[in-house]
């Protein structure tokens, strides 16, 4: 199973669409990790047989969606946030106690803009970046899991 993780669009409905159509034909999940309500629900209508998850961000004002989302897959149970809730900025101790009460395997996480990838205690840590305003000068990206019987492979992309 592959799994298109992105975050931080803020309203760049352009750079949603971009990571969209770049995994269109192998993704077979997309996650959206917040501040990106508005974007999401345009690529949603658009794509509406996709499988597309989200959870709300510091940005994404007077949201319904939840702060953060537990997805169970064969071999991965993943827990989804934007991070501002779990102070990510500050270190990664609150979201990786949350992540472990869930006994959840991955964690997925935005809020920084900057990408981060790390493995410890058999947890897989990623923050995809910004799909559409980093702030690590580097270019805008994206993250892609793959689950397979053989494991979990992570890796973040670049969009353009």
């Amino acid at each position: 199973m592959r799994i298109v993780v992105m975050s931080d669009s803020h309203r760049n409905a352009g750079a949603v669409d971009d990571v969209i159509e770049k995994n269109l034909d192998t993704a077979d999940m997309f996650i959206h990790l917040g501040d990106g309500e508005y974007e999401t629900d345009l690529v949603m209508m658009q794509y509406p047989n996709k499988d597309i998850r989200r959870v709300a961000g510091n940005c994404d004002r007077d949201s319904s969606l939840p702060d953060y989302l537990v997805v169970d897959l064969p071999g991965a149970r993943i827990f989804c946030t934007h991070g501002h809730r779990f102070d990510v900025k500050y270190g990664l101790e609150r979201i990786m106690s949350a992540a472990a009460q869930k006994k959840c395997n991955i964690i997925l996480y935005g809020h920084t803009h900057e990408r981060f990838q790390h493995y410890e205690d058999g947890v897989y840590i990623m923050n995809p970046g910004s799909c559409s305003c980093p702030r690590d000068g580097k270019p805008p990206s994206y993250g892609i899991i793959d689950i397979t019987d053989k494991g979990i492979i992570t890796n973040i992309a670049d969009l353009k």
